[in-house]
């Protein structure tokens, strides 16, 4: 897809609204604004309604009921809730030790920071292989029966690895620890239909799955909701669970979205993935040496590319090929820091490697005459740094 002039391959960082969802939520900024906590007249009921039905629809995104849907201000904050909200919760007291991958995101791997430093607790972080799936062996050695959770990602965000779910669960519920999955990428690359049956806490972002900026949400199990610590207190909102007024034009669109995903007609992974491949292959036949990072086949996320353009500083090649191409060199969330990956870093990869490494992702909108395109600016691109060099 093209925003004006420039090839937009960075739509794991964020996609844009669905014209179908925008026009779900346009009367919610408008006709039907009612606060959905207001219960004593039917502008109120009204909004309320409109939340209780984008409940309902992302539940049925991952087969969950709306009141175990909890809406937050994205992924990051769900992982928030879930993660402090259960380390500082009565189960927390008990038990001491908590696994995450190393490939966690960034927000996931600071919130094991601060339960180490600030609470107390024992980190151990479960390694990956080369294409970053999670070393299963190693995960059993660690697990046992003072693990509080376990949190590993659906789908990584930077190298796209479809980690396998129910194996992993199989693993943390024999130790009655507490599974929590980020599946903030995972809507667009797997069927979460049945994901509620492996895991006891999911985060969502609406961002990513082309729904709103400023909204995601968390789902606890009913039966462990009581285990979770509140991390914004207030006027008791969604159960106590997450005070605050909601933010209904977002919610309606998260559901909007959420209730997309689920038709037939919208799941395109199997176009996207042969786009995605086709553009690999091109890049790979260049004359430079460059190798792709990450899983290879069908257990990657289908819109993902992560390459290592050997020799070359990715900040260079991406600041060269402004404003034409905008691709990004990992997570987002991370690019206000200067240091390498620590994705790349846990796969493997050298310190030298990892900084000539650029994601590029395709989404729906993305086209072949798109890719074509960007094939041709990183070639010259790559000359043009080449020679200046």
């Amino acid at each position: 897809m093209k925003i004006r002039n420039t090839i937009y391959l960075d739509l794991q960082a964020t996609t844009p609204v669905d014209p179908r969802v925008l026009a779900e939520m346009k009367p919610y900024f408008s006709d039907t604004f009612g606060n959905p906590h207001s219960s004593d007249h039917i502008v109120g009921w009204e909004a309320s309604r409109a939340i209780e039905t984008a409940s309902i629809k992302v539940g049925s995104l991952i087969g969950a009921d709306p009141d175990e849907i909890i809406f937050t201000s994205g992924a990051t904050e769900a992982n928030n809730l879930g993660l402090l909200g259960l380390a500082r919760g009565e189960f927390g007291k008990k038990k001491k030790r908590i696994l995450v991958s190393t490939i966690e995101h960034k927000c996931v791997l600071a919130i094991s920071e601060v339960l180490s430093t600030q609470f107390g607790f024992e980190v151990e972080y479960v390694p990956v292989d080369s294409e970053g799936f999670v070393d299963i062996t190693k995960l059993e050695e660690l697990i046992d029966e003072d693990v509080l959770f376990v949190s590993i990602m659906a789908v990584n965000n930077e190298i796209g690895t479809i980690q396998d779910i129910p194996a992993i669960s199989r693993i943390v519920r024999n130790s009655g620890a507490i599974f929590h999955c980020d599946a903030a990428q995972a809507p667009l690359a797997v069927d979460l239909h049945e994901y509620i049956n492996f895991v006891d806490l999911i985060s969502l972002s609406g961002h990513k799955m082309y729904g709103p900026q400023g909204i995601g949400a968390l789902f606890i199990r009913r039966d462990i909701q009581g285990l979770v610590e509140p991390i914004i207190y207030g006027g008791g909102q969604q159960g106590a669970l997450r005070s605050g007024t909601l933010p209904l034009p977002l919610c309606v669109g998260m559901g909007s979205v959420a209730n997309l995903i689920t038709l037939p007609e919208e799941k395109k992974l199997k176009e996207i993935q042969a786009r995605r491949n086709k553009f690999i292959q091109n890049l790979l036949q260049l004359s430079w040496e460059i190798k792709l990072n990450g899983p290879k086949g069908n257990r990657r996320h289908p819109g993902n590319i992560n390459i290592c353009f050997k020799g070359f500083d990715a900040h260079e090649i991406l600041n060269s090929l402004q404003p034409d191409l905008a691709a990004s060199t990992g997570s987002a969330c991370t690019s206000g820091f200067f240091e390498s990956s620590h994705v790349l870093s846990a796969i493997g990869l050298s310190r030298e490697d990892a900084e000539s490494s650029i994601r590029f992702s395709l989404g729906h909108f993305t086209t072949e005459k798109d890719l074509i395109e960007a094939v041709r600016l990183i070639n010259n691109t790559l000359s043009n740094l080449e020679k200046r060099s």
